[in-house]
């Protein structure tokens, strides 16, 4: 057929030396440049340019999803100043979504167990 392999979507070409993440820095703007995700797509475009977007320090952050069979984000992120640059805000975002994450599975797991709890005291009565 001509349709791509489903896995492509999602798996690195190895052998063609693909990286998740390039970066080139923005020869026209300082403080600037443009991150390249391989095998992702709005999802998470989007959480992370909503998360860099929170930070002071960063001036502009957006993306683009070229085509819906392209799977790749290009990021372009520019800081205020020279005190930060976009590897550092980037990395920054990352680390608070984590956290974040880790927060969202607490709470979570808390309210399932709180659910099942209910759920076994009125099966007893």
């Amino acid at each position: 057929m001509n349709a791509p392999e489903r896995t492509a979507a999602f798996t690195l070409d190895e052998d063609n030396d693909e990286r998740k993440i390039t970066y080139a820095p923005s020869p026209q703007i300082p403080n600037a440049g443009t991150f390249t995700f391989n095998k992702e797509d709005h999802t998470m475009g989007n959480l992370i340019r909503h998360q860099l977007l929170r930070n002071p320090n960063v001036h502009f952050c957006g993306y683009m999803h070229p085509h819906p069979l392209i799977h790749r984000i290009d990021m372009k992120i520019q800081t205020r100043d020279g005190t930060t640059n976009p590897g550092d805000v980037l990395l920054e975002a990352i680390d608070d979504l984590t956290t974040e994450c880790g927060k969202l599975q607490e709470n979570f797991d808390g309210a399932l167990e709180l659910f099942q709890e209910e759920q076994d005291k009125g099966r007893n009565m």
